[in-house]
């Protein structure tokens, strides 16, 4: 019988658009690699089918010719001090995105 070993830590979440990158990637799959290289168990992204952020332009799924800059969001379940250099790196490579933290606790149901 597998035991939960229930974990205290960050909910952490980036919004950005579908399109947007840095540094020749897309924002998304860098905020990923970003995680994997520093060895955090997984992250996943999600689009949204409307949105609108800081500049105040709506985009909708509807609309052609925006569909293909949907927002999204990329998070991640990280104990705080994965968060913490997640942050830094995201800091110090000069990313522009807004990002949301709470707390959570989190644990792996079945096998492991």
């Amino acid at each position: 019988m597998n035991q939960e070993h229930l974990q205290h830590g960050v909910h952490l979440h980036f919004y950005c658009h579908l399109r947007a990158k840095h540094d020749g990637m897309l924002l998304s799959e860098w905020l990923l690699e970003q995680a994997q290289h520093l060895g955090f168990g997984g992250g996943s992204v999600f689009r949204a089918i409307a949105g609108f952020g800081r500049h105040g332009v709506l985009h909708q799924e509807q609309f052609f010719e925006l569909a293909d800059d949907l927002p999204v969001k990329v998070e991640f379940l990280l104990l705080e001090d994965q968060a913490e250099l997640l942050l830094q790196r995201v800091r110090g490579a000069g990313v522009d995105a807004t990002y949301a933290r709470s707390p959570a606790s989190f644990a792996v149901l079945g096998k492991h």
